[in-house]
């Protein structure tokens, strides 16, 4: 196997989404399927229970994690809409955008 110049997501990392219908957005990172493939959500239209699976080539990681949602992961293996989208909007105000 080709080793992939892309590390693996940790839980609770914020991405920006590159390709598909929430394109440009963020979400959360809220589970690791395999190399390729990331579970997201945002709290907004992905929500918690429905969230996304990603390829990993159409997600840009950023270098933030969510300490919030990675504790919450794991220590109840759940997150809270509201944790998602705090953390979001938390990340997007410090980035300025």
């Amino acid at each position: 196997m080709a080793s992939s110049l892309q590390t693996l997501p940790q839980i609770g990392q914020i991405v920006k989404v590159l390709r598909g219908k929430d394109e440009g957005g963020y979400a959360i990172v809220i589970g690791v399927v395999d190399e390729r493939f990331a579970i997201i959500a945002d709290g907004f239209k992905r929500k918690f229970d429905q969230p996304k699976r990603k390829n990993l080539l159409h997600l840009e990681l950023q270098p933030d994690v969510s300490s919030e949602v990675a504790d919450s992961m794991r220590e109840t293996g759940r997150v809270t809409n509201g944790k998602l989208r705090f953390a979001i909007q938390k990340y997007i105000e410090r980035k300025g955008e």
